[in-house]
């Protein structure tokens, strides 16, 4: 019996070093299923991460969802527990998928997933119902995650980029006013016209805001495409809702006295030409003090360039793009015309876009000679001082009035190159008289350029491109313009001759106020 009993003792201090879960003879089935289960749910949950990684490594990874894999391994929650049962799958796989698991009998998992994946720390017996119900939810947190790893961050990518380029352009816009009240100073014609200005903006809010909201939620305007490296090069498409074909575009630089000038003037232009199936590509450029008037033209170019070359990718026709500016875009837009054709007339000059391209041009109350405008503009409140630092002093005045440039007898080959030019003008015009437009007219005629000048009595500089098309109605300017782009398309004259009347975007009596106090 003494070698029995050392013998049993040993075994029975043998069998104290094992863990008290095999220690319990009693119930080895029931510890059995247990752990089976336990196992069972670490294995599934571990198939759905990695699965939910392959995904996110396909497509963009959310910036709710971090991946674990960056992750330094030096980390304190990827350390192994110094207790581990070589029976766990748990054990073999990398430290990355440790952080899951703290030992055999607790889950833990990290906020890196969707609550209604998470599972409760218990190690009480699961019932069948449980599981069912923890396994429905774990497939419709699939279903969440995907479509949020899919659309979500793609929407707040893009309110982020849209917020980002907002307060880019508004910090630009003030810090260039400062800069701009270096120049003007503080004189009382300044102070006038600014409070006649914000008179007149307030009358006309109620078409301003109708054309804003257009402006940021229609479908049919893209904005600010990049045509350029400069901050300001870019530009806005404006496109028709009918998509049967190719349709004639206008490149239009807006107004704004070198000084104010923004895309966004021409959105409400750009809606109602859109809407007679024209597309519209409304170019930005730097105004004055950011840049002069030869970056001014270098931009238009550009823009100009970028239409020509990429329209068709929008639905427009190469064959039929016309060149648009309204006052001071006019002058600009006549500019980058002339000096384009020049460049083309001249030995080994390379260009992007050629004048030929261009079907037409169209002069909205433009000026287009420096000189017969340099004291005027002066009396007005734009100061010669100011004026000249635009046009790079009084040298550069010849150079950038077109109506002069044609008039050289060495550039004869580039003038005829030009289009057909087409001017609108207000007789009642006071920020740039009629006369301007007329002189231009006659002295291309004289060098043999097809040109003609169209005026409207009793219409003033705003009256043409803003309180008419606010009036609503038809109105001869607009009808003029897209009847010469529509000229031989029998399919749109007869669109055209059915087409609704523009609605009123602002009462009468608010129009007529506005146009009194107009600085313009």
């Amino acid at each position: 019996m003494g070698g029995e009993g050392r013998s049993l003792t040993l075994i029975l201090s043998h069998f104290a070093h094992f863990p008290k879960s095999q220690q319990n003879f009693t119930k080895p089935k029931t510890v059995n299923r247990i752990e089976q289960r336990q196992k069972f749910r670490r294995w599934r949950l571990l198939d759905l991460v990695r699965t939910d990684q392959k995904k996110r490594k396909k497509k963009m990874p959310s910036q709710m969802i971090l991946p674990i894999t960056n992750l330094h391994p030096s980390h304190s929650l990827l350390e192994k527990p110094n207790s581990t049962s070589d029976d766990d799958p748990i054990t073999t796989t990398t430290t990355t998928n440790s952080l899951l698991f703290e030992d055999e009998k607790t889950i833990s998992i990290k906020p890196l997933l969707p609550r209604t994946l998470s599972y409760t720390n218990s190690t009480t017996t699961t019932t069948s119902a449980t599981y069912y119900q923890q396994r429905r939810r774990r497939i419709a947190s699939e279903n969440s995650l995907s479509s949020l790893s899919s659309s979500s961050p793609d929407r707040r990518n893009s309110f982020g980029h849209d917020v980002g380029h907002a307060a880019a352009e508004t910090f630009l816009i003030t810090r260039l006013s400062l800069k701009l009240l270096r120049y003007l100073g503080v004189g009382y014609k300044w102070i006038t016209r600014f409070l006649a200005l914000s008179c007149y903006s307030f009358l006309l809010f109620p078409g301003f805001f109708q054309v804003g909201y257009y402006y940021f939620f229609s479908s049919q305007v893209r904005r600010s495409i990049v045509y350029g490296d400069q901050p300001r090069n870019r530009l806005d498409l404006y496109l028709p809702k009918n998509n049967d074909g190719p349709k004639p575009v206008i490149a239009f630089v807006t107004g704004g006295a070198w000084i104010i000038g923004y895309k966004a003037w021409g959105c409400l232009l750009g809606q109602q030409l859109s809407e007679r199936d024209i597309i519209v590509a409304c170019i930005d450029y730097r105004n004055f003090p950011q840049g002069t008037m030869s970056d001014m033209v270098k931009d238009a170019s550009q823009g100009i360039s970028f239409v020509c070359n990429n329209i068709a990718e929008y639905g427009g026709d190469p064959d039929r793009i016309y060149l648009m500016g309204q006052s001071a875009g006019a002058h600009i837009a006549a500019c980058t015309l002339v000096e384009q054709a020049i460049n083309e007339a001249g030995e080994g000059e390379s260009t992007s876009w050629s004048v030929s391209q261009i079907k037409a041009y169209f002069g909205l109350s433009g000026g287009y000679n420096l000189f017969k405008l340099v004291d005027y503009f002066h009396s007005r409140g734009l100061y010669r001082s100011i004026f000249l630092s635009i046009m790079e002093g009084e040298k550069s005045l010849e150079r950038f009035s077109p109506e002069v440039v044609v008039q050289n007898p060495n550039i004869r080959n580039a003038v005829s190159l030009l289009p057909p030019i087409i001017l609108f003008h207000g007789t009642a015009d006071y920020s740039i008289p009629s006369d301007a437009s007329t002189s231009f007219t006659e002295t291309l005629q004289r060098v043999g350029v097809k040109a003609e000048s169209i005026l409207f009595e009793g219409k003033t500089h705003t009256d043409l491109f803003l309180q008419d098309p606010m009036r609503g109605g038809r109105d001869e300017m607009f009808e003029d313009l897209v009847g010469i782009i529509h000229a031989g398309d029998a399919d749109a004259i007869a669109k055209d001759a059915v087409a609704p009347p523009r609605r009123r975007l602002v009462p009468e009596f608010m129009l007529q106020l506005a146009r009194r106090v107009s600085p313009f």
